[in-house]
């Protein structure tokens, strides 16, 4: 049944009618198992009733409680929670690919899932191409009869280039491909793809969604027969989050839409700022009116998120801005109430060969920031003193 309360109003309390004691928080429900009362109750499980649970990995009612939230946030019809965002994408793509199997991706993408395409999934058979997040047009001359996915990520890791999500949908459905979208750094506050036509969501929960740097969490979001079709993945490969998780992350959600629109509103300040400090060769943020995708960013994004990369003038100069920062804190992830800032060759693309950096468009000098929700004039005063320092 559609929900038709507005986007805070479902983070705060969808989902409470599960619990009938109605306490205001919902429990936890720590368990690894579950007692069934006699062996009848045990046969009408196997038979598939959903009224009772038999081991965690399976489900377990706190788990579902996030799942349904997400489902209605996302705009899609079940959605299942993993231990991690990696765990989010490959058990998402292993539902649709296997050996001889491949993929298109657009290019950049998060660090981790690059590694995951070119190191691990050669070994299982599965070949990953890929395309420039600009240019899309290229898909069609990767596509064969073994392609059975495009995978998208927007605004891209650490560089927030904008992927067409609409266009990049229609190419790939033109070839009968699923569209999988990791939609991580704009949040589903800031950005709807199922209202593109995407097939599936998936997010590093860590990040924005959990929101305060205190758990692991990954999620999928699409149709019921493919969530089905994860949670017997998922259950395989063991990715199953725990309830304490599940209940940190159902938490979170609550606060969800006034933290990222504060962080959208800092974001915005310090990017605006900054980009007319000399000292600064370039910033990134989609928000920005002389971001090349601009106007891109505004057809499909609610707000522009809170991550902002600077490029300054070579490693040394990142390095002492970094060590001198007071407020913001040197630390990788984003999407908590701190603002944290790290260096990509250092944490996302640490490993990654020059070649790799060049067609990502990571330089040595960028510095991403993950902008909080303090009070935005002295995360600019922290930022400007930092730079200060540079010589």
């Amino acid at each position: 049944m559609k929900n038709n309360k507005k986007f805070s109003s479902r983070a705060v309390n969808l989902g409470d009618e599960m619990f009938p004691l109605r306490a205001i928080a919902e429990p936890i429900y720590q368990s690894s198992t579950f007692v069934f009362k006699n062996s009848a109750e045990l046969k009408k499980y196997l038979k598939g009733d959903k009224s009772f649970y038999f081991y965690t990995r399976y489900a377990n009612p706190t788990l579902k409680f996030v799942e349904k939230k997400m489902a209605s946030l996302e705009g899609g019809d079940a959605a299942l929670v993993t231990s991690s965002g990696m765990a989010a994408i490959s058990t998402a793509l292993l539902v649709l690919v296997s050996s001889g199997k491949e993929i298109i991706s657009t290019s950049p993408i998060y660090g981790g899932t690059y590694r995951l395409f070119t190191e691990f999934f050669p070994k299982l058979g599965i070949k990953v191409h890929f395309v420039d997040a600009e240019d899309l047009e290229k898909i069609e001359d990767f596509v064969n009869f073994k392609t059975e996915v495009l995978y998208l990520e927007t605004p891209t890791n650490p560089n927030l280039r904008i992927v067409d999500i609409k266009k990049g949908v229609k190419i790939a459905h033109r070839f009968g491909l699923t569209t999988v979208i990791d939609n991580t750094f704009a949040t589903p506050f800031n950005q709807k793809p199922l209202e593109f036509g995407v097939d599936v969501v998936i997010h590093s929960a860590t990040k924005y969604l959990a929101g305060h740097s205190d758990l692991i969490a990954g999620v999928v979001v699409g149709k019921k027969d493919f969530i089905s079709k994860a949670v017997e993945v998922m259950k395989l490969l063991g990715g199953c989050l725990d309830p304490l998780g599940a209940y940190l992350f159902a938490r979170g959600l609550k606060t969800l839409p006034i933290r990222v629109e504060r962080q959208n509103q800092n974001a915005l300040r310090i990017a605006q700022h900054l980009s007319r400090h000399p000292k600064i060769k370039k910033v990134y943020y989609p928000g920005l009116k002389d971001h090349p995708q601009h106007n891109l960013a505004k057809k499909q994004m609610k707000g522009f998120g809170g991550v902002v990369t600077l490029e300054l003038k070579d490693l040394s100069s990142t390095l002492k801005v970094l060590d001198n920062l007071k407020i913001i804190k040197n630390a990788v992830s984003l999407g908590g109430v701190e603002s944290l800032a790290s260096i990509p060759v250092f944490s996302s693309h640490y490993g990654l060969d020059e070649e790799v950096l060049k067609k990502s468009g990571v330089t040595k000098g960028m510095l991403r920031l993950s902008c909080g929700i303090e009070d935005t004039d002295d995360l600019i005063q922290d930022l400007d003193q930092a730079l200060k320092k540079m010589r």
